[in-house]
């Protein structure tokens, strides 16, 4: 039994005005679950969360053996063979282990750039510890989503942890209700705020290339410091996914998304998804809001390659593109 009467209107709300804030979520990045004790519904891997109340975008799957691949028990950490209703045509997303494997009733992760902004930096993530003091949080490394991740997110947790940081990825916020897990989320994201130090800039004048536009966050170009992080590494796995590691300089072989040109502003390819444009703003959201005495730790390159030849993220760019 699917219980779909648990994906209720006040979930899908939640779901859907996360999806649709570029601060919290980006594109088809971050997921949300809701559970009992047989059955969980969890975002589809490569569906949006902003469409969550006009569409089917969740897959009801069996939490015993989903939990079950989360302890590596049995499966690969696909959760394939944890789908009640094949029919859909949907795979649970990526990160479905570790959401089944949380004892709680709701579970969202996002892609909070406020989150993240702290979670690139050693400094950041010793004053994002002070700045969550009181709260239920844990915070873990980097680790590959998938099971690497749910590995590390276990080894970590507490019965009574409903708040995770993930060390270049992001948050997770758990609760027994939809209302708890949102006031959870408003308490985490004020806390973590961080004000945005962005100066506008005009697009260059001169006309771009054959293929190419100016894109609106020029400002990776012509802020000397966010051009040297953006053209030097990859800090959170969505830029890896949908844009590639770091940004070239240059148009090449790889036909790039965004081109950077220091100093002058950031090329954009005619016919870049909309997942693409928003992983370039998310860049430019993340480092404008990072201070200038914070040092970064980018995932490097070994992380990279395991992103770029990852099929379940070569998936999920492929439902992302078709739609």
């Amino acid at each position: 039994m699917t219980r779909p009467e648990m994906l209720t209107s006040a979930f899908r709300k939640l779901s859907a005005s996360l999806g649709q804030n570029p601060l919290r979520v980006q594109g088809p990045g971050g997921n949300t679950s809701i559970k009992d004790a047989e059955v969980m519904w969890i975002k589809a891997s490569g569906t949006e969360l902003a469409d969550a109340e006009r569409t089917s975008i969740f897959v009801a799957v069996d939490r015993a053996a989903a939990v079950a691949e989360a302890r590596e028990e049995a499966g690969d950490g696909s959760c394939k063979s944890a789908i009640l209703d094949p029919t859909l045509n949907l795979r649970p997303s990526i990160e479905t282990t570790f959401h089944a494997a949380l004892d709680w009733a709701v579970v969202v992760h996002t892609h909070s750039v406020a989150t993240i902004t702290h979670a690139i930096s050693p400094e950041g993530r010793r004053i994002a510890k002070e700045k969550l003091q009181g709260l239920p949080v844990v915070m873990v490394p980097y680790a590959k989503p998938g099971l690497p991740l749910t590995r590390e997110i276990l080894a970590r947790v507490q019965p009574d942890t409903q708040a995770v940081i993930l060390q270049n990825h992001g948050l997770i916020c758990c609760g027994d209700t939809v209302e708890q897990v949102q006031a959870l989320i408003e308490d985490v994201e004020s806390r973590l705020d961080l004000p945005a130090n962005v100066s506008f800039s005009e697009k260059p004048n001169e006309t771009a290339p054959e293929g190419f536009g100016w894109s609106e966050q020029g400002w990776l170009a012509t802020n000397t410091r966010a051009a040297e992080l953006a053209l030097t590494g990859t800090y959170y796995p969505d830029h890896v996914v949908f844009l590639g590691p770091a940004l070239p300089t240059e148009d090449n072989e790889t036909s790039p998304a965004a081109v950077l040109k220091p100093g002058q502003g950031v090329l954009i390819r005619d016919g870049a998804t909309s997942s693409q444009k928003a992983m370039l703003r998310c860049l430019k959201d993340v480092l404008a809001r990072l201070p200038e005495d914070w040092t970064v730790d980018p995932i490097g390159a070994e992380a990279e390659a395991e992103l770029l030849n990852w099929d379940a993220e070569k998936y999920r760019q492929a439902l992302a593109a078709r739609s």
